[in-house]
């Protein structure tokens, strides 16, 4: 077995939520899902099959944001994984949406930092071991940064004034 890490390039101002699912309605089901959640939201999803034909179904309204989904999970190389990738929306803001998707089998992260995914590679394919987001911890927070914290939860809205 090798194991190998794949960068996912994710553009700017966009989030990803890449997990791990099961059934060739996913492309489809997400769509709806995320359509659902939002007039504004824009996004592009793809998924891959790990069986049949073994094909990257992919569907969204964003042309950019569903060719980078498409890219990103053909670099990734793994079956029965799906990358959503989304602007004007946060992935808080559909994440429980996406588990409670039937075929949705796991969330590896949703995120809009740098972004590396643990690959293992046998001789049957690739599968996904775990993902590195972001960068570790730089120290611990003092009461400017809670209040920073605070103020910025609140200009997103998701905080009352």
């Amino acid at each position: 077995m090798d194991l190998k890490t794949v960068r996912v390039r994710i553009p700017e101002g966009a989030n990803i939520i890449l997990g791990q699912t099961h059934f060739i309605k996913t492309a489809e089901d997400l769509y709806e899902i995320l359509a659902g959640s939002s007039p504004h939201i824009k996004f592009g999803l793809a998924f891959t099959e790990a069986s049949g034909p073994c094909l990257i179904r992919h569907e969204g309204n964003d042309p950019e944001l569903t060719q980078t989904a498409i890219t990103s999970v053909q670099d990734i190389g793994a079956g029965h994984v799906f990358a959503i990738f989304m602007r004007e929306a946060f992935p808080i803001n559909v994440l429980n949406a996406v588990k409670m998707c039937p075929e949705v089998c796991r969330i590896y992260c949703a995120t809009a930092n740098p972004l590396e995914v643990v690959v293992a590679e046998t001789g049957q394919g690739r599968g996904i071991i775990g993902v590195i987001d972001g960068s570790g911890p730089k120290g611990v927070e003092q009461d400017s940064d809670k209040a920073a914290r605070k103020a910025l939860l609140r200009n997103y809205g998701y905080k009352v004034k």
